[in-house]
């Protein structure tokens, strides 16, 4: 408590913006008072929150399963080392949560804490698993997303390339990858976007046009997994709602049309074991065989952690069409086409970059699912496979895989898993059900994202 209001109290801010981390990577919670935050670490929230879809509809197969149909509050506890200013509103701050109670199910009878709920949570509860074992972690994204506006006279969904200004007529209608020219026509935009980043310590080290029409990537510096998942997190939300600003759509869609390349969010990762790289063989500077089993780790399990790194049907168009996205449980050195790719480095930078999760997924449950695996790998000593398994075609076959997944159902925990794999198979039905669903559900998606 004493942390939570030095924090606030250096924001002078009077409302308190409480969030928490959804499946889909949008911040749902509430605004309350100075006081009232206070006197409860957070807020309190109705249960049936978190099990919202992405377009804010009810799950209805986990209600009574997992969550309760009462709608039982929730605590939603503030983390004091996440609590900022909110951007553009000095007295007003934003922190993230995390949700806390017990809970029981009416109709399974199941019972738990609402933290087992929380991918944050998951991270965290991973995270300490690691450092029980000995190691610690630094984890660096890539993240990719596109720009757009609103074709004039089309539909709400007819979308084209962004302008940088209002009559612009200098739109993008071939993809420009890696011009500076391109990308020098929405410097405002980025200026913008990077100065909020610094002021909630996001951190962002440069950014590109990527391979896509008006598809960009962001850098960021290495840090450690809670605080670079809760980077990326905020960074999606800063993203949308400046680029409203600027009038045009920030979007994160995994592939947003079938001719173009997808969206992707690579993740770096090495290990530290006793103050050296984890990595290394003892006593030299060459691999050892640590990294061998970290990779195996995700070869293994590749199939079924699919579902986290493509939660919707429309990640799969990626995985299909690939352009330089993997389609198999792939892995080598320095090569980009793989799905575990050991870039070229120092033995001090030696790492695993996971290039399998599209631009939609969750942080926490990729880099969960990410360290959680490659943990398991090392404590049985599993070797990679040269070739690696065709991935999921289809969401509910990923969601199949997952839900009977052993080894992920213990690294999330099962209530997570069942809780996740419910809701996921909800938005799928909503979306295969539509007349148009690429339109009804996949756009919606885009543009709701903004």
């Amino acid at each position: 408590m004493d942390a939570l209001k030095g924090a606030l109290d250096a924001t002078g801010a009077r409302l308190v913006e409480c969030c928490v981390a959804d499946f889909s990577s949008n911040a749902r919670g509430k605004t309350v008072g100075r006081d009232d935050f206070l006197a409860l670490g957070g807020c309190r929230l109705a249960s049936v929150v978190l099990g919202l879809t992405l377009v804010g509809e009810n799950a209805h197969a986990v209600f009574g399963q997992i969550l309760p149909s009462s709608f039982q509050d929730v605590d939603l506890v503030a983390d004091p080392a996440t609590l900022f200013a909110q951007i553009g509103r000095p007295r007003a701050a934003t922190v993230l949560c995390e949700p806390h109670g017990r809970l029981r199910a009416e109709l399974s009878g199941r019972e738990y804490d609402a933290n087992e709920l929380s991918p944050r949570g998951a991270l965290r509860r991973v995270l300490q698993r690691l450092e029980n074992a000995g190691y610690s972690a630094l984890v660096a994204p890539e993240l990719e997303f596109s720009l757009y506006g609103r074709r004039p006279g089309g539909a709400a969904y007819d979308l084209m390339a962004a302008s940088p200004w209002v009559g612009s007529p200098a739109l993008e209608t071939g993809c420009e990858a890696d011009s500076a020219e391109r990308a020098a026509h929405f410097a405002p935009y980025f200026d913008d976007l990077f100065d909020a980043c610094e002021q909630m310590r996001i951190p962002v080290t440069g950014y590109a046009h990527e391979s896509a029409i008006s598809q960009f990537e962001v850098n960021f510096h290495p840090g450690a997994p809670l605080q670079q998942a809760d980077a990326v997190f905020r960074f999606k939300r800063l993203a949308r709602q400046v680029a409203a600003r600027h009038g045009f759509l920030a979007s994160f869609l995994a592939k947003p049309f079938l001719d173009q390349p997808g969206a992707g969010m690579h993740w770096h990762f090495s290990l530290q074991h006793a103050g050296r790289n984890a990595f290394l063989a003892p006593g030299t500077d060459g691999d050892g065989p640590r990294l061998r089993h970290f990779v195996a780790g995700l070869q293994r399990h590749a199939v079924a952690s699919t579902a986290l790194y493509a939660p919707y049907d429309n990640s799969y168009d990626r995985i299909r069409r690939t352009d330089s996205s993997p389609s198999r449980a792939t892995w080598g050195a320095d090569d980009r086409l793989v799905a575990f790719r050991i870039p070229a480095s120092s033995p001090a930078n030696r790492r695993v970059e996971n290039r399998l999760p599209g631009a939609d997924a969750s942080p926490y449950l990729v880099v969960a699912a990410t360290l959680g695996l490659g943990l398991a790998g090392i404590e049985n000593a599993w070797e990679p496979q040269d070739g690696g398994a065709d991935l999921p075609p289809t969401l509910g076959q990923a969601l199949d895989h997952l839900q009977s997944d052993a080894v992920l159902r213990e690294v999330l925990g099962p209530v997570l898993v069942d809780f996740f794999c419910g809701i996921k198979r909800h938005e799928s039905a909503l979306r295969n059900a539509a007349a148009d669903p690429r339109l009804h559900w996949d756009l919606t998606y885009l543009t709701e994202q903004a």
